[in-house]
């Protein structure tokens, strides 16, 4: 840091005390970030962000009344200045491409050291955008497959039968796994995935087609035409 110049003005935001907490004590050790504020909920940190206007604000994306999402498309709207990290433990393409699409400048995992999570930080703050290089990949390879195979109608019909239980692309492709025998590491393994969040997909898909196990799935996917 030079002489004379202000650190930079931080807000994190994280529905977990853990972390932000965690955080805060972490990054505001480092002379040339300021930890202006704490926000639990997107609601919040949109309210803290017109407050305390910070510089960056590093953005957890599943929370209670306002999302990450919906949180980064108010603020970018609102103070375009204003330059958003999304930083979470999913990693999920359909997320990224919802942050990137809302505004953030970078999207990274909470699995990242503290060091270069820090650098990240000043590095976006003086301009520049961060895409962890593997996430980078996804989005590519999404864009390729975005146009190619498949008819418009074959692509609707796909749409309107995922639609029928509110399954998203991601909780389909484990439907899939699961229908193909493949166990949670498999899945894991295959969608690049920790195993804790197939986990979390499973409980999802369950949930919204309302059956108990992975046979019950499989049958009723057959069944109505999804898989």
């Amino acid at each position: 840091m030079t002489i004379n110049q202000a650190p930079l003005k931080l807000l994190l935001v994280d529905d977990q005390d853990l972390i932000r907490e965690s955080l805060h004590i972490v990054l505001g050790m480092d002379p040339e970030i300021e930890v202006v504020g704490l926000a639990e909920n997107g609601q919040v940190a949109v309210q803290l962000s017109e407050d305390m206007q910070p510089d960056v604000v590093l953005m957890d994306i599943h929370m209670p009344i306002m999302d990450g999402v919906e949180a980064t498309r108010r603020i970018k709207s609102a103070w375009p200045h204003i330059r958003v990290i999304i930083l979470t433990t999913f990693q999920e393409i359909g997320y990224v491409v919802d942050a990137l699409s809302a505004g953030a400048e970078g999207y990274l995992l909470k699995a990242i050291h503290p060091k270069e999570l820090a650098t990240g930080i000043k590095w976006v703050h003086r301009g520049g955008t961060l895409i962890p290089h593997d996430i980078a990949k996804m989005l590519v390879q999404q864009a390729r497959d975005g146009g190619s195979g498949g008819s418009s109608e074959d692509k609707e019909e796909i749409s309107v039968r995922t639609e029928t239980y509110g399954l998203s692309e991601r909780e389909l492709q484990v439907l899939h796994s699961i229908a193909d025998g493949l166990n949670n590491r498999e899945i894991a393994e295959k969608l690049f995935l920790s195993e804790g969040t197939v986990k979390n997909y499973i409980s999802n898909i369950y949930s919204k087609m309302d059956v108990r196990d992975r046979v019950q799935a499989s049958k009723k996917a057959h069944d109505e035409g999804i898989l």
